[in-house]
């Protein structure tokens, strides 16, 4: 059996999370021509831009779904947090393991401290609250 279908078994989820940024929103100018005798279908190739977009998903590697995906525009430390707060919720009861790149999000103050919140860590973290600048 492999190693992500025994920890499912036992209620662990394996989540692989990532960003794909740039996703641009565009509209076309004309409605794509259906097909007639004779003719193929006709898409417009001018477009109408609206900005960008930015697709946060997680991939469920046991049952290799899409879970909680989240779209923003840039996306900050609170919306990776809020993303990752959606996905335990469908299973709170369940364990987590995340597998995330070294983006500076996922390994913000905040997350480390929802993991150790759920871990039952209550010893020093070693983050500074309130920083005084050294002259």
């Amino acid at each position: 059996m492999l190693p992500d279908m025994i920890l499912l078994e036992k209620g662990i989820h394996l989540i692989s999370t990532d960003e794909m940024t740039s996703i641009q929103a565009n509209e076309r100018i004309c409605p794509t021509q259906p097909i007639e005798p004779g003719r193929v279908e006709r898409n417009e190739f001018e477009y109408i831009r609206h900005g960008t977009q930015c697709l946060l998903a997680n991939c469920h590697i046991a049952k290799g779904q899409i879970i909680t995906p989240s779209i923003k525009a840039t996306p900050t430390e609170v919306d990776f947090l809020q993303h990752i707060e959606q996905t335990i919720d469908t299973d709170s009861d369940g364990g987590w393991i995340f597998l995330v790149d070294q983006l500076n999000t996922h390994k913000s103050e905040s997350l480390v401290r929802l993991v150790a919140q759920g871990c039952g860590i209550q010893t020093d973290l070693g983050v500074i609250s309130n920083p005084v600048a050294s002259e």
